[in-house]
């Protein structure tokens, strides 16, 4: 509950703190951007203050890296190395392995992986285009040849990712 004739700082905190963790962390790269002086004052809705609001630190900096062997995944920034090789994925390439990298060793199905990648209805994408884009993920995550496959095939459902041999 709000009080009106609580500060500013306080309304702020009580507000903060209903925000989802990916607004928390939208919210504290704005201040970043707009304390390094890389948002104009005169843009509509910068009407922060320097100082007004506190971020927690952890909040500010926290990432989501995953790291198995030699494999590394950053789902903020998008980025994905093998044995310190940056691997170039494409959107839904990157979006499937957030998925399973995500949630080790559960099985997403074919009609999973349509819905919570593609956010898309199964009759609308064929179960074709989801084996393509896992194999196209497979061959660029294998850059050398004692890379582990982590992307398993469960025959018949779909996928899921084993972090161990």
């Amino acid at each position: 509950m709000l009080d009106l004739e609580e500060s500013g700082r306080q309304i702020g905190e009580k507000l903060f703190a209903l925000l989802s963790l990916n607004q928390k962390k939208e919210l504290a790269r704005f201040v970043r951007n707009y304390e390094a002086g890389n948002i104009p004052a005169d843009v509509p809705g910068t009407t922060i203050l320097r100082g007004e609001y506190f971020i927690p630190p952890q909040i500010a900096q926290a990432l989501t890296e995953i790291r198995v062997g030699d494999l590394y995944f950053c789902l903020e920034q998008r980025l994905v190395t093998v044995k310190g090789q940056v691997i170039l994925l494409t959107v839904k390439e990157f979006d499937i392995l957030a998925l399973l990298i995500m949630h080790p060793r559960r099985v997403f199905t074919y009609e999973m992986i349509t819905e919570l990648v593609w956010r898309e209805e199964r009759a609308t994408y064929s179960r074709k285009a989801i084996v393509n884009h896992v194999s196209n993920l497979r061959k660029k995550l294998k850059v050398f040849p004692d890379t582990l496959d982590f992307i398993k095939s469960v025959h018949s459902i779909g996928y899921k990712f084993e972090p161990t041999p």
